[in-house]
């Protein structure tokens, strides 16, 4: 089994919500921890972890957590309470991901009625990582640029760092992981295609 787990920073998802939701999910679904744990390739006590809001998944788990689930990793953003625009998205009415266990927030920038492309909004704290195993797309694109701190970014086992206004472009299908590579935040817009939340 290939499994990712993150210990939790102090300030890791607060309210459990990432948990919760795949809890639902699952409980919605029937299944029970050792079949969704099996499905998605990781052990059930961290599967249960997870859940409880004790470990935060890296990107690659969450994703496979979610197939298992058959639930899209988009359901897990928080939807603000606002009238969403099928064209512009109004900056309080961001959906937001919370993946504070791995030092991450994702806000979703694009609407939801353009599935080839997706752009977001990526937050990354001092030490927060995509996960510590490289995780690639079935198919697609991804491109981005920093617009402030230091950026990590393996791509294929070829690691650069990036300082604000270096951009990037790589095929979604090679191994890739990013992380913080400074002492201060990075931002960066993140564009993938097609769509993946």
């Amino acid at each position: 089994m290939s499994e990712q787990l993150q210990t939790p920073a102090p300030t890791n998802d607060a309210d459990g919500s990432v948990g919760r939701k795949l809890r639902l999910r699952r409980s919605i679904r029937g299944l029970s921890l050792q079949e969704v744990a099996d499905k998605a390739e990781i052990s059930v006590s961290l599967l249960s972890q997870i859940e409880r809001g004790v470990a935060t998944p890296s990107l690659r788990s969450l994703r496979l957590i979610c197939a298992a689930l058959n639930m899209p990793v988009g359901w897990l953003f928080d939807v603000p309470d606002v009238p969403h625009d099928d064209i512009i998205v109004r900056s309080s009415a961001r959906r937001l991901l919370n993946l504070m266990g791995n030092g991450m927030t994702k806000e979703m920038l694009s609407p939801d009625t353009v599935p080839g492309i997706q752009m977001l909004r990526i937050v990354i704290q001092p030490d927060g990582n995509s996960g510590q195993e490289p995780y690639n797309n079935e198919s697609g694109s991804k491109c981005g640029v920093v617009l402030s701190g230091k950026l990590g970014l393996d791509v294929e086992g070829r690691e650069h760092i990036l300082e604000p206004g270096d951009s990037f472009a790589f095929a979604a299908t090679k191994l890739h992981r990013f992380w913080c590579a400074g002492d201060q935040q990075v931002e960066v817009i993140w564009v993938v295609t097609p769509a993946i939340y």
